[in-house]
């Protein structure tokens, strides 16, 4: 990967989609929302954004101190909202609708996702996603939750890509070497929940992209793969639409 060309394709996206707007992006203290917010203030000015760090109990305290770091680093606006008494108030008020584990992880992207767009609206601005094309491949996201943006600008990068890109635009390397985890639940960690490293993922991906022989990889993880992928179908086209 050529990570100058990929920082400039990405940058020229911002500015053509952006243009006077402000962007705004939620910040976790992970990966993918530093290299958006560090390629957003390069292509925006700092000024122009905002972001949102909405930690709930399952949060560490890290994750939020690497967010402010962020923010501090690159002298951008941030506003911290714990979300655990909306999380409470959503129970409360549907019969504990959202007890299981993966419904109340989904319950967090979402509600993270409206504070996202009750900022935009308020600063007539553009969320901006921070999903790797190895989420979006796989479906790894939360539909209408961290699935919700108006723009995607890291959404062609694989995750193995990204983390080279992170190092060339000195993204702090602690932040780099952290387990990818979206801190939905308890120990919860992306590789863990997926069940095969990122490296592994991507070349498969790769190579069923490149149509290469798959024939290196454990058949069962690449049959993990393929189902994963068929899986998240519905999770990248619009609805379906009944014509009349």
């Amino acid at each position: 990967m050529n990570s100058e060309h990929s920082k400039k394709s990405i940058i020229s996206f911002l500015q053509k989609y952006c243009e006077d707007k402000p962007a705004v992006l939620g910040l976790s203290g992970g990966l993918d929302s530093s290299v958006v917010a560090y390629l957003a203030a390069e292509a925006l000015g700092s000024n122009k954004i905002h972001t949102i760090i909405s930690p709930s109990e399952t949060n560490t305290d890290q994750d939020l101190e690497y967010a402010k770091n962020i923010c501090e680093n690159l002298d951008i606006k941030y506003s911290i909202f714990n979300i655990d008494t909306i999380i409470e108030s959503f129970q409360k008020s549907t019969d504990n609708l959202y007890t299981s584990k993966q419904s109340l992880g989904n319950l967090k992207a979402r509600i993270r996702m409206s504070l996202l767009y009750g900022k935009a609206n308020e600063l007539d601005g553009l969320v901006l996603g921070t999903g790797n094309r190895t989420e979006l491949s796989i479906g790894y996201f939360t539909k209408h939750g961290d699935g919700g943006a108006d723009l995607l600008p890291i959404g062609d990068l694989y995750k193995t890509e990204e983390r080279e890109l992170a190092k060339y635009i000195g993204v702090p390397q602690e932040i780099i070497d952290r387990p990818p985890t979206a801190g939905l639940w308890d120990g919860q960690t992306d590789e863990d929940e997926i069940g095969m490293t990122y490296e592994t993922l991507d070349k498969i991906l790769t190579s069923l992209e490149q149509n290469k022989s798959l024939d290196k990889f454990e058949t069962n993880d690449v049959e993990k793969v393929r189902k994963l992928m068929n899986k998240a179908t519905h999770k990248n086209k619009i609805p379906p639409i009944c014509k009349l």
